[in-house]
């Protein structure tokens, strides 16, 4: 049947697909824009097939809060390629996948899936979608914090972003957990203390630090105790709460929170990067 220029600029329209792509789903689909939408979403299913070993290291990452500032949300789509990252239309994608999880508060990624994009399609289907739309293979997933404050940062650029939840509420701690996001951002902390850090993981930093320093010529007999002073310096440098500040080494962020309130602390965090 023929397909009219007027219905492929709807199509475009609708789903963002090229416009020899909008033709050939409509004349599929014999001039139904709702079976030629689908008619691209399967495409999109079999592009997404197609690259499920593409590396999605380029995209978006946002954090927000809600309005009471006791909840933050933390989402990121990713993308292959810088030049679709800094799409217009894929930006606001990803602002409303952000708006979609903080109106719903889903639990974990697979219910953030699940969720209404539309009145037509989840979350997921868009997803498959756009990567028919867009031709490369996109990956989403989300963070979330709660606490008596939530603090988010967004770094320029949008390719890292954080959560801070802190015990505290007011003002003051707003200003001073900012400061703490952008340490997250800057310092990449692997958790929150040394009492958070892995049973795995400081075995196999005193077991590197004990092989450096016999490699070192030290003693088998000091080995052990060398191993543990660099365990020391390992959870001053990697874990939030002892690391020093980006903006004044001479305290930690222990320290820096004591200065606004004795009892303030760091409840929780989380961080996304993709550079």
């Amino acid at each position: 049947m023929k397909i009219t220029a007027s219905q492929v600029n709807e199509l475009r329209k609708k789903t963002g697909a090229g416009m020899m792509d909008c033709k050939k789903a409509l004349v599929e689909a014999e001039g139904d824009m709702e079976v030629a939408i689908d008619v691209l979403r399967k495409k999109g299913q079999k592009v997404a097939a197609k690259r499920q070993d593409r590396e999605t290291s380029e995209g978006l990452v946002f954090a927000k809060t809600n309005e009471s500032l006791t909840k933050g949300y933390l989402v990121v789509l990713g993308c292959e390629t810088d030049f679709v990252a800094k799409n217009e239309d894929f930006g606001k994608l990803t602002q409303s996948f952000v708006e979609i999880a903080m109106n719903n508060n889903p639990a974990n990624l697979e219910e953030f899936k699940a969720l209404k994009y539309d009145d037509k399609i989840t979350v997921e289907e868009k997803i498959t979608e756009q990567i028919g739309v867009i031709g490369e293979k996109l990956a989403l997933d989300f963070k979330v914090i709660e606490a008596n404050s939530v603090v988010a940062y967004n770094h320029p650029g949008n390719q890292i972003a954080t959560l801070v939840g802190l015990n505290k509420e007011g003002e003051a701690v707003q200003v001073a957990g900012k400061q703490v996001a952008m340490q997250v951002a800057s310092m990449a902390p692997v958790a929150l203390n040394k009492d958070s850090v892995s049973e795995e993981v400081i075995a196999r930093e005193l077991e590197v630090g004990k092989e450096l320093a016999i490699q070192e010529g030290k003693p088998a007999e000091m080995a052990d105790k060398i191993a543990q002073g660099r365990l020391g310096k390992f959870f001053k440098e990697n874990t939030l709460m002892e690391q020093a500040m980006f903006s004044d080494n001479k305290k930690s962020v222990s320290q820096f929170l004591k200065e606004t309130d004795n009892d303030l602390t760091v409840t929780g965090f989380e961080r996304i990067s993709l550079s």
